[in-house]
């Protein structure tokens, strides 16, 4: 079976229309619960944002507001000219919730802590090549190593958002450590 053409593209002012769009249309049609994210949870600081009190239009402005600037890093996927995948993607010093997990090689890290696929597009390879993606856009911004935090108890797509496990293994990255708690920290040095 041949894989679908896939576009992936950083995310930038150009095309934040596109990341709206999916956020606001498909990216949690099959769970809304955090349909309020616009994937802001890791990019503000837990210690000074309420982060539960936080609404869809706060997180929505803050999007638009770091997209603008270029302090939100990610890439989006379009099979057909049309976003249907998210990748947050960044160098780790970006995502503040991050500082009070200190890591002594920091500010040599980009961090992936998210993956959204429209339902309709899952199993199609689109979470691989936002990854590729991912990957590729670190090294360039030369940081030194990639670093997720998968589930490897995931049963739901709401479970995996932070991609799966099986996929970062098969891509290259290996088991960095995993926490008391059955956290799962997987590297790759890019």
């Amino acid at each position: 079976m041949n894989e679908p053409l896939v576009d992936v593209r950083p995310l930038s002012p150009s095309n934040l229309n596109d990341f709206l769009k999916f956020f606001d249309d498909s990216a949690f049609s099959d769970n809304p619960n955090w349909s309020s994210c616009y994937c802001q949870c890791f990019y503000e600081d837990h210690t000074k944002v309420m982060w539960r009190e936080r609404t869809a239009e706060q997180n929505r402005a803050r999007a638009c507001e770091r997209a603008t600037l270029g302090e939100m890093q990610g890439y989006l996927a379009y099979p057909d000219g049309q976003p249907v995948g998210w990748c947050s993607a960044a160098p780790r010093h970006l995502f503040r919730a991050m500082d009070d997990e200190p890591t002594p090689d920091a500010e040599q890290v980009g961090a992936i802590v998210c993956f959204l696929v429209a339902p309709e597009h899952r199993g199609k390879s689109i979470a691989r090549k936002l990854l590729d993606a991912a990957c590729e856009g670190l090294r360039t911004q030369g940081v030194k190593v990639a670093e997720a935090n998968p589930r490897s108890s995931a049963n739901s797509p709401a479970d995996n958002h932070f991609g799966p496990l099986r996929l970062y293994l098969s891509n290259g990255f290996h088991v960095h450590r995993t926490d008391d708690d059955g956290s799962v920290y997987v590297r790759k040095f890019l």
